[in-house]
């Protein structure tokens, strides 16, 4: 457990390294936002087509080499994309942006042995210990989120691009290419530890499991109340993806900010997300229950979404001290950035955390598996279509409508919550997911927290 978790660690580490990198890339090559915006979509589109195909490999082959052979994948993609520009001048200086293209359909590609851990996890573990084992591949996630960007932001960084670009000069150091390099390098030492150390899990498998399994997903999904969470879920990414994807092309636009600048606004955000599902989401569950964190991180995102553009543009206006090589009027900017993005990332962690534990808690315990693989899948889609219809609206109509669409798209989201609460509550017995309690009065429930 503790192997893996090191491994998917480092591996979201990584991914997590260029985040603040990947919209500013594009533009160095003369990319407007909507195909930047497609750069980014691209991961998750092949990471949906993927998944289920290194899934059934490391039932078919194993559980390690699936996972070896996908690290290797990532370390060749990281190292394509740190290197764009220069193979790209091989045959035309515009086609670096299409080596962008395919180093990122390879990392999501590769990026898809989620699935090959989440088995993994199932291998080693007992089912009453499997929810705290796919807690932790959770927390791994959530850590490189948190770490990712910050790393990418010290490599980006003035004195490390000239202590390295004294080293090594033969290789031209940018703040693009030393992020990606730098998750390259990471991501090969994390392939030499898991070749040595991860072992393949002892697996029994019974024949005829899978028809079994599809069967009873179908079977599940005919409940309104999953098909309801299902399209929230879907519908809560695609918004969120949305402002993700357009955040760093609105810092450069507004602020001039660069990678590192946003790496630090990024490690921000994703500290409070960390802290508000690591250590408040669970007391406050317990307290309100499922239903209601849902409805109130889904309000709150309604109303800061769509202030995140506004709140960039009018800090402009109050210049504070000079911080970190800021300008004046760049800190006010930032501080104001930071005061909308702290309810705004409260109201992300509670939305996520509650959705995930309101689908455990509405299907069976035989469809648990399949109901959060078809979550994961609705995610993956809504992060491939989001992002590239929101560099749409940022490129053609204005640089605020994305931000205000993502935050009005958390109405229906509400809607569809009210919706969920009629047919629990209307259906006659079982448990309410409106106040985490059950219909006998047992007290609070923690579902799938």
């Amino acid at each position: 457990m503790a192997t893996l978790f090191l491994v998917v660690f480092v591996d979201l580490l990584g991914f997590g390294i260029l985040i603040p990198v990947i919209p500013l890339y594009a533009l160095s090559f003369g990319a407007n936002e909507f195909v930047g915006s497609l750069l980014i979509a691209v991961y998750s589109l092949f990471q949906f087509v993927f998944a289920p195909v290194l899934g059934r490999l490391s039932d078919e082959r194993g559980r390690r080499p699936v996972i070896l052979v996908s690290l290797f994948g990532s370390t060749l993609a990281w190292t394509l994309f740190g290197l764009a520009g220069e193979l790209g001048s091989l045959v035309g200086a515009a086609n670096g942006l299409v080596v962008l293209f395919l180093a990122r359909a390879l990392a999501g590609a590769m990026g898809g042995n989620i699935a090959t851990a989440q088995a993994y996890i199932a291998d080693i573990t007992p089912p009453e210990d499997r929810a705290r084992g796919l807690g932790l591949l959770g927390a791994a996630f959530g850590l490189g989120f948190v770490f990712g960007p910050a790393i990418g932001g010290l490599a980006a960084s003035g004195p490390a691009l000239d202590v390295v670009g004294g080293v090594v000069p033969w290789i031209p150091i940018t703040e693009f290419t030393l992020p990606s390099l730098v998750a390259a390098a990471l991501t090969a030492g994390n392939l030499a530890v898991a070749a040595v150390v991860l072992p393949e899990p002892n697996r029994t498998r019974s024949a005829g499991s899978e028809e079994s399994r599809v069967a009873a997903l179908v079977g599940a999904l005919r409940t309104p109340a999953l098909g309801t969470l299902v399209v929230s879920f879907f519908v809560a990414s695609f918004a969120f993806s949305a402002f993700e994807s357009q955040f760093i092309f609105l810092t450069n636009d507004l602020l001039t900010f660069g990678t590192a600048e946003n790496a630090l606004l990024l490690t921000y955000f994703g500290v409070v997300v960390a802290v508000v599902q690591g250590g408040l989401v669970g007391p406050l569950t317990d307290r309100f229950g499922e239903y209601r964190l849902a409805v109130v991180g889904a309000g709150v995102q309604v109303l800061t979404l769509g202030l995140v553009p506004f709140a960039a543009a009018w800090g402009r206006r109050f210049e504070l001290v000079a911080v970190a090589g800021l300008e004046p009027w760049q800190t006010g900017a930032s501080l104001a950035l930071a005061l909308v993005a702290t309810p705004l990332a409260f109201g992300n962690a509670l939305t996520n955390v509650s959705l995930n534990a309101l689908v455990s808690r509405s299907a069976s315990d035989e469809t648990q598996g399949g109901a959060f693989g078809l979550t994961q899948s609705a995610g993956s889609l809504a992060r491939t279509v989001g992002p590239a219809l929101a560099g749409a609206l940022y490129a053609g109509i204005a640089f605020w409508v994305p931000f205000v669409v993502a935050g009005l798209l958390f109405v229906p989201v509400l809607v569809l919550l009210r919706r969920l609460d009629g047919d629990v509550l209307g259906g006659g017995g079982g448990e309410s997911v409106r106040d985490g309690t059950t219909d006998a009065g047992e007290g609070p429930t923690t579902g799938g927290r």
